[in-house]
């Protein structure tokens, strides 16, 4: 998130962090990066030494779930997946409404375009993982959503600075979102017939820290058991060819995509909010979901 939370303070944070990993810390400074959960980097004696996170625990996450995908992730580089790059232990800490977690700092550069030939390797080798305690994936969007959501949109949002223009947008696509909403849970029905397999969720280039040691695969709190189409989506998407893109888990995992930031962003403008960074991001993505092409039409 591009501003620090609400609630929570850096001094809170500060000692959370001493509490759990490093007791000589002495200075945490908030990261503007990502979107959704906030970070932090912190320092002893002016020099980064953890990269901190702090997850909410609302919509599709509780402790529970995080606690086990991290574990599982921590896991998977114990078990020689060099390219993980896991949580320190302990892998998460309740903080007020949050969990908070922390791995080493790395110096690195964030990619700014998938390499196919690596990522797919790094994929191919966490498919091919056995980890216990897995959490399972189910679908992130109710059969209800265009339903429910049609029952909020009757009255008029007035809570910021794009609260009108993101009811109107929503309010334009209600039809298209419920047609993606029933053909979304029409595929995920057909889930259980496929082989399922420890995958990352979101293994795109933004997920990815290329340092001198290696290229890291990072950012474990979507880690699920679940078809391998939900990561295989991000290297058609980046232009692979040699992969049948009409499998329908591409299309389900795509329209879970599309509704589940739909959802989100829904929440964020109903609700009051400012306009700033985050929320220009946010509405940014929302309006991007509505319009892009349909899955049939890959590598748009």
């Amino acid at each position: 998130m591009r501003e620090p939370p609400d609630g929570v303070t850096d001094d809170e944070i500060l000692a959370a962090v001493r509490d759990a990993w490093l007791p000589s810390a002495d200075a945490v400074e908030h990261l503007p990066v990502g979107f959704g959960a906030h970070h932090w980097r912190a320092l002893r004696e002016g020099e980064p030494r953890l990269f901190v996170t702090l997850d909410s625990l609302a919509g599709r996450h509780d402790a529970r779930s995080l606690h086990a995908a991290y574990a599982a992730a921590a896991h998977l580089a114990a078990d020689g997946l060099e390219f993980v790059h896991p949580n320190l232990d302990p892998v998460t800490v309740v903080l007020g409404s949050g969990v908070l977690s922390a791995t080493r700092w790395r110096a690195g550069e964030v990619r700014e375009q998938l390499d196919l030939a690596e990522t797919a390797s790094m994929l191919a080798r966490l498919h091919a993982a056995t980890v216990d305690d897995l959490p399972r994936w189910t679908p992130l969007v109710r059969a209800d959503f265009a339903d429910r959501l049609r029952g909020r949109l009757a009255t008029a949002w007035d809570g910021g600075a794009f609260a009108a223009q993101a009811h109107a947008a929503l309010r334009d696509r209600l039809d298209a979102i419920a047609e993606w909403t029933q053909r979304y849970h029409a595929l995920a029905a057909l889930a259980r017939e496929e082989r399922w397999m420890p995958t990352h969720g979101e293994p795109h280039e933004r997920n990815q820290l290329v340092t001198p040691d290696g290229t890291l695969l990072v950012d474990w709190e979507s880690l699920r058991l679940a078809p391998r189409e939900r990561d295989l989506r991000v290297l058609i998407d980046a232009g692979a060819s040699d992969i049948d893109a009409s499998r329908p888990m591409f299309e389900m995992f795509d329209l879970e995509w599309r509704l589940d930031e739909i959802s989100q962003y829904a929440d964020r403008f109903e609700s009051p909010h400012t306009g700033n960074a985050s929320d220009r991001v946010a509405l940014g993505g929302l309006l991007e979901e509505l319009e892009r092409a349909e899955w049939s039409q890959p590598g748009r």
